[in-house]
């Protein structure tokens, strides 16, 4: 519990006006949720706020590694992260997500506990394919010369499709042209 504090912002009696934070996420805060993906990593992450009347805007700017296991060879490896996003929390009568980026908290508010949100932008800078850097260079060529597979189109007019109709099916046709 102690980690996931050290993730609280305290907005309550935050000044209007651009405030910056400095954020270290280690192993402890990976060690904070349940995660099959990635448990270790050491990044920083720097926290810009915005704080005005109606809202607070939170600019996120993540830098670091997480350690995750190759798809192809089981091996650990260090996957480099950076990303930038953005983050916006306005006043409200009761506390709900509007949008992926928008969230409603009440006027009384004490403090904002960014963690949650660190660890899913972390997660969605997860690569679907998960591969050692020593087999990248290999999956990039073999993209690249990858085989395409298409079939042939039919150069066949709409005429003489209509020629090659079986007849058991030429009677359905009448039906349709009935309506």
């Amino acid at each position: 519990m102690k980690a996931r504090r050290a993730f609280d912002i305290h907005i309550f009696k935050l000044a209007n006006g651009n405030h910056d934070y400095q954020f270290e996420i280690s192993d402890s805060f990976f060690e904070l949720f349940e995660n099959e993906m990635f448990s270790k990593g050491k990044l920083n992450a720097d926290v810009s706020l915005q704080k005005s009347d109606s809202m607070i805007q939170m600019d996120f700017k993540v830098e670091g590694s997480i350690e995750l296991t190759c798809d192809r060879s089981l091996d650990l490896f260090d996957q480099p992260i950076s990303f930038e996003s953005k983050m916006i929390f306005k006043y409200g009568e009761e506390e709900k997500e509007l949008s992926e980026d928008v969230m409603v908290i009440l006027k009384d508010t004490q403090t904002i506990n960014i963690a949650d949100l660190l660890f899913e932008f972390i997660g969605l800078q997860i690569p679907m394919k998960k591969l050692h850097p020593r087999f990248q260079e290999d999956d990039d060529q073999n993209e690249e010369g990858a085989m395409v597979y298409t079939s042939e189109q039919d150069d066949t007019s709409d005429e003489q499709q209509e020629e090659d109709v079986d007849p058991r099916w030429a009677a359905l046709k009448g039906l349709e042209s009935k309506k």
